[in-house]
């Protein structure tokens, strides 16, 4: 009996062979023609095996011509070629059929995404715009949420359900009342006006932890210091410029620290300059016996070279009240690349995921196991300033990240109130 060609043999193949090694070329079409090839089922029809040797690597955001984003771009192809999973414990938390989404663009520099189940909404800030901002989750729709949000920044919802808000202009933290009203938490420390409130997180005590870097100590992004003053040494600036409302002018007297407001309102500091230069972004794990704590780069007026760009973790006190035992979490060193952090969050399985600015191909999410290994990466083609789960089921990773908001449902859920 005479060999059936090529031809006539793929016709002999089982619909069952066929949908096995099509499932495994679309689970490694990402890795390009050489690995789809050598990652083939050795049964796998002579065309499909042929097919993988030779399917281009679909965009990404390193590509050229780069991925498309928005309802014109083309399908996303599954298993997104921006999720990468650097350890294989990252697969548990994918779901595979599922893709990063841009939901938003259109902002200036975007910050401090916090999720309300009550609303079903996400709120966020656009920083530079001087508006906070909605996104409802069953239309999309993005709406103004405070507008002037006196350069509102990061934001956190406690177990009450109230928004409470770090406003760069003035130099506080505020809380949003179920009422409509608006409460003072912080604004000064021994009689010195604070820096500029940046992140803050809640405590199952009641109480708030929030960072006080002079960031927002600029005009892009708050106001500037008084004449003399770190921010503004010569006097060039004038921080009356603009000002509609005749708000107080400020300069800055204290270092960047992070502090504790007790629900009775009593401001301690829980970790000083000295331990931790210029913080930023913050959490707790999820059973709260764990402190993490980001050193970012130097702010306005910094002398001193400012904070190392990594994450150091600290033990809590049994009380809740304060941290001891610091110790290096991660420098974020990827590649030899250095992911520069700015915010963070944590799933229910105590992952900790940043935010990365770094050079393309490198900004957007670094996920760390609890034991500070680098287990996954998911690019974005635009600097991500901060993080938070939201949606719902709380699944979804929902990413500021400059002028836009991405998005990837994953198979966990945020560990604390408003993610």
């Amino acid at each position: 009996m005479t060999q059936p060609d090529v031809s006539s043999f793929s016709r002999l193949v089982s619909r069952r062979r066929i949908i096995k090694a099509a499932a495994a070329l679309g689970g490694v079409a990402a890795l390009g023609p050489r690995a789809a090839w050598a990652r083939m089922p050795m049964d796998a029809p002579v065309e499909l095996a042929q097919a993988a040797a030779t399917t281009p690597n679909p965009p990404s955001v390193i590509s050229n011509p780069p991925r498309q984003w928005g309802p014109d771009a083309p399908p996303e192809i599954y298993p997104d070629p921006d999720i990468l999973t650097v350890d294989p414990s990252f697969g548990k938390y994918l779901l595979g059929i599922t893709a990063i989404h841009r939901l938003w663009t259109g902002g200036k520099w975007l910050e401090g995404p916090i999720w309300s189940s009550e609303g079903n909404y996400l709120i966020f800030s656009d920083v530079q715009a001087n508006i906070t901002y909605r996104l409802i989750w069953e239309t999309m729709e993005v709406t103004k949420f405070h507008d002037p949000s006196m350069f509102g920044n990061g934001n956190t919802i406690d177990f009450q359900g109230r928004l409470v808000t770090c406003q760069d202009f003035f130099r506080r933290l505020v809380r949003y009342e179920n009422d409509g009203t608006l409460t003072v938490l912080a604004d000064s420390y021994q009689g010195k006006p604070l820096n500029s409130p940046n992140g803050v997180v809640p405590h199952p005590d009641g109480s708030y932890w929030f960072t006080d870097p002079p960031y927002g100590d600029q005009l892009s992004e708050g106001q500037p210091d008084e004449a003399g003053g770190p921010a503004n040494p010569n006097g060039n600036l004038n921080p009356r410029t603009g000002d509609t409302i005749g708000s107080p002018t400020y300069k800055r007297q204290l270092p960047s620290q992070t502090y504790r407001v007790d629900s009775n309102g009593t401001l301690t500091v829980v970790v000083p300059e000295d331990v931790l230069k210029d913080p930023n972004g913050l959490d707790f794990s999820p059973d709260y016996k764990t402190f993490y704590l980001l050193s970012t780069g130097p702010g306005p007026g910094d002398t001193g070279g400012g904070g190392d760009g990594n994450c150091y973790a600290f033990d809590v006190s049994s009380d809740g009240k304060s941290v001891s035992n610091k110790r290096l979490f991660t420098d974020f060193m990827v590649d030899g690349v250095h992911c520069g952090p700015d915010d963070m969050t944590v799933d229910v399985d105590g992952n900790l995921y940043f935010s990365s600015n770094a050079p393309l191909g490198y900004s957007g999410v670094t996920v760390y196991n609890p034991a500070g290994k680098l287990i996954g990466r998911i690019r974005l083609p635009e600097a991500c300033a901060n993080l938070q789960f939201g949606g719902p089921k709380h699944n979804f990773l929902l990413m500021t990240a400059s002028q836009s908001i991405y998005a990837l449902q994953l198979n966990t859920q945020g560990a604390h109130p408003g993610n």
